[in-house]
């Protein structure tokens, strides 16, 4: 194994961050390394907002479901789908943009994702841990406005990151065979392999809350997909110009 995929391996989410900053060199590295991937037939239609001022980390604090770690952490970084400066690049060669398709919706997003996964990378490399923070979009609208983000743009999540003041266990992951497959998609089998993984996350969750809780991956699946989930997020994107096609 080499030592790219022993870092790739090693992930894990940290909360706790100790008080030493990042500096900028770190930071530049790491932006750096967000820009180098992949990307759509080159649009790079994605935005990096790095917050360091304590009262706006305060207030996405807030906004994000009230987790501390992000007024905590040294930089949150808040990775934003943006197809607005591709209205700059119409404008070059005087045409009007059309943005509002459901596909230019994706290739943004998707684009965020892996610019935000080269940086969450790139800083473990230096030292340094994060967690992805999907309550960004809690109250995206807010959110927008406190960036002042314009139309074609908006928050995909964030990321906190700081040096780790915690070495938490690793979250075990769905067997290989379950989200690996060839050829075609056979689920055959599937249902009894998620059932011995439930034994596994079980365990995992009665080691880490020393006995407080021992619920499933199943069990936190079923609940989670019952809900109502950012219902607001529609209407939301397409005020923002997406999915209007």
């Amino acid at each position: 194994m080499n030592e790219v995929i022993k870092l790739l391996r090693a992930h894990r989410s940290i909360r706790k961050f100790t008080t030493q900053d990042i500096s900028q060199e770190h930071l530049k590295e790491i932006v750096e390394a967000a820009q180098w991937a992949s990307s759509s037939t080159f649009v790079q239609a994605y935005s990096i907002i790095g917050i360091r001022e304590i009262e706006t980390k305060k207030r996405l604090a807030a906004l994000c479901g009230e987790q501390p770690y992000i007024e905590s952490c040294p930089v949150f970084l808040v990775f934003c789908a943006d197809l607005h400066r591709l209205e700059h690049a119409c404008s070059i060669h005087n045409t009007a943009m059309i943005g509002e398709y459901t596909e230019s919706f994706i290739m943004a997003t998707v684009d965020a994702a892996l610019a935000a996964q080269n940086a969450m990378i790139a800083a473990e490399s230096l030292g340094l841990g994060g967690v992805y923070i999907g309550g960004i979009r809690n109250q995206p609208q807010i959110v927008s406005e406190l960036l002042t983000l314009p139309k074609y743009v908006y928050p995909v999540f964030g990321i906190a990151l700081g040096y780790p003041a915690q070495d938490p266990e690793q979250k075990p992951r769905l067997p290989m065979n379950v989200v690996y497959k060839e050829e075609r998609y056979d689920d055959s089998g599937d249902k009894e392999r998620i059932l011995e993984y439930d034994k596994i996350i079980s365990d995992y969750y009665t080691r880490r809350t020393k006995g407080k809780r021992s619920d499933t991956w199943t069990e936190q699946m079923a609940e989670k997909m019952q809900a109502e989930t950012r219902s607001h997020m529609k209407e939301f994107l397409q005020k923002r110009n997406f999915l209007l096609k």
